[in-house]
């Protein structure tokens, strides 16, 4: 993986990573966000892992040279991006009475 495609990455995870940590202490959404979360800790964590599923899948692309290892490394990182967005989905249709703000 080149650096050009390293550091866009990597920000992208930050921002997740930072919305996700909002939403698991505080129970803060994105405005765009709070209409469709009913459970914004759950979403938060779903946020969290798949930040760590980006980073994970810069490191094995980056610093990784063995050809093995990185292929393994990939497919844990998808999978655990995969796992991030189901429990992101999860987050979205679990129960609980949180109400959207803003104009329908």
């Amino acid at each position: 993986m080149k650096l050009y495609l390293a550091i866009p990455l990597v920000l992208v995870a930050l921002l997740i990573a930072v919305s996700g940590a909002a939403a698991v202490t505080r129970g803060w959404v994105l405005p765009m966000n709070r209409r469709h979360i009913r459970s914004p800790r759950l979403y938060g964590w779903g946020q969290l892992v798949t930040a760590f599923a980006l980073c994970w899948q810069v490191v094995f692309g980056l610093v990784i040279g063995d050809s093995a290892t990185r292929q393994w490394g990939a497919l844990s990182g998808g999978a655990m991006l995969v796992a991030g967005l189901i429990v992101m989905l999860a987050g979205q249709l679990a129960g609980g009475s949180r109400q959207g703000s803003g104009t329908p």
